[in-house]
């Protein structure tokens, strides 16, 4: 039997289980507003947000894995890629763009032209410290972490700012090698 290709953003977002948009970014909006108004600094609200996001994404990439039938990335290049264009549009239902690669090949900008958590959201003066959409950062971090990928994940750009876009930086840290729990030989 030949193996499964791999599947399309397209494909598996079609195919997948979805609440209302409007829903969702809602409730995201009243988990921020919450955050806001518990912890009072928009610091320890950020930190929050990409925890939050981190915790989400240890457990997204099983059912990124399980459903999109992506095989193992061969480099971080090839891993960022799919993470923008599979991984976006499956769980949010936009593509990514990848951009702006150093020469090493570890570090990258991914590029948002939508974001769907941010429709109804406007962030007053006094909140514009604020990532608002900082659980992304979390996840990708959280997801790549599950691959054995430390990275470091910053806002670059932020349309709810005054940016045109919405940038990621993704940067590989380290590639973290595989340990297995206990050894063949013996």
């Amino acid at each position: 039997m030949p193996p499964v290709a791999p599947r399309s953003g397209d494909a598996i977002f079609a195919n997948i289980e979805r609440v209302n948009a409007e829903l969702f970014t809602l409730t995201y909006g009243a988990i921020v507003r919450q955050l806001l108004t518990d912890l009072e600094e928009v610091e320890e609200v950020n930190k929050q947000l990409d925890q939050m996001g981190y915790n989400i994404g240890i457990r997204l990439i099983d059912e990124f894995l399980a459903k999109s039938n992506v095989s193992r990335c061969v480099d971080f290049r090839e891993t960022a890629d799919v993470i923008a264009k599979v991984g976006f549009k499956m769980f949010l239902g936009v593509t990514a763009s990848v951009t702006n690669w150093d020469a090493e090949g570890t570090c990258c900008s991914i590029v948002l032209e939508d974001n769907p958590l941010v429709d109804f959201v406007e962030l007053p003066d006094n909140y514009q410290g604020l990532y608002y959409c900082n659980i992304l950062s979390g996840v990708i971090r959280g997801a790549l972490d599950m691959v054995s990928m430390k990275a470091e994940v910053t806002w670059l750009r932020d349309a709810l700012r005054g940016d045109d876009v919405f940038e990621l930086q993704v940067k590989l840290l380290k590639q973290v090698p595989e340990e297995y729990p206990y050894k063949d030989d013996e």
